[in-house]
């Protein structure tokens, strides 16, 4: 992986929470249209480490830099117009719009929502709306969702939610993508579907995925390489096979 470009670096990022330090020290680089998975047992600072690169936390120390840029001292909203977007474990849909409404949510700066380009611009709105109206179909159908574009998000099973808060993202034009357990709480089946679709964003669609997993199943499949997190600090890196075997990691992770 040296000859692929790095996305996102963090250099020494630390993160206390009272006395407790939730990330240690932590230096990662991330690399571009790559899976990564961040593996772990519990409080090993896998969601503390999402927080801090989409700014929902700001780290005591250290460095974040997403191509380049420095962002740990920006705002969530600047950090996601740069290109980084989140799937959280709970979807967070809005339960009563339709499937259309809720991925059109995910669409950043609509020019609809200012006034003046309504008074003055109204052909271009529309012809703007039109094509966000495509783009969002597109999506739908990229997630395996055509044909409930107008049924409530409420009515689908939680993997459909599952599909849907992944079409949201989508649509968003992000980058990078921090995805939180995408496969927890559904059946095989689904898992499936949504392990597909991972790869599919990667391959066909050039994204950069860094995901949360405690299946290692899942991260044997889709990880291009994988970095172990134990009490806040990086205490092992490599392709999954091989951090999977390691004796340090089976003992600390899995128990044996």
């Amino acid at each position: 992986m040296k000859d692929v470009p790095t996305i996102l670096r963090l250099r020494n990022v630390t993160k206390w929470f009272g006395g407790l330090k939730a990330v240690d020290s932590v230096t990662i680089d991330f690399r571009e249209r790559k899976i990564t998975g961040l593996i772990g047992p519990n409080g090993a600072g896998k969601t503390t480490l999402f927080n801090l690169i989409n700014g929902f936390l700001r780290p005591d120390s250290g460095e974040i830099y997403y191509r380049n840029i420095r962002i740990d001292h920006l705002m969530p909203w600047e950090i996601a117009k740069l290109g980084i977007g989140r799937l959280f474990q709970d979807v967070r849909i809005f339960r009563k719009l339709t499937v259309l409404e809720n991925v059109l949510t995910g669409k950043p700066s609509h020019p609809g929502e200012a006034l003046t380009p309504l008074l003055f611009s109204l052909r271009k709105v529309r012809k703007i709306e039109a094509h966000l109206l495509d783009e969002a179909h597109h999506w739908i159908e990229f997630v395996g969702l055509t044909g409930k574009e107008h049924a409530p998000a409420e009515s689908l099973s939680y993997g459909q939610q599952k599909l849907l808060s992944l079409a949201r993202l989508l649509v968003g034009g992000y980058d990078l993508l921090l995805l939180d357990e995408p496969t927890a709480g559904v059946n095989p089946v689904m898992a499936r579907k949504i392990l597909d679709i991972i790869k599919k964003m990667v391959t066909e669609e050039g994204k950069t995925v860094i995901f949360i997993e405690h299946n290692m199943n899942v991260v044997v499949e889709i990880a291009d390489w994988v970095y172990f997190l134990d009490e806040g600090k990086l205490a092992g890196m490599g392709r999954p096979q091989d951090i999977l075997g390691d004796v340090n990691v089976r003992k600390a992770y899995l128990g044996i």
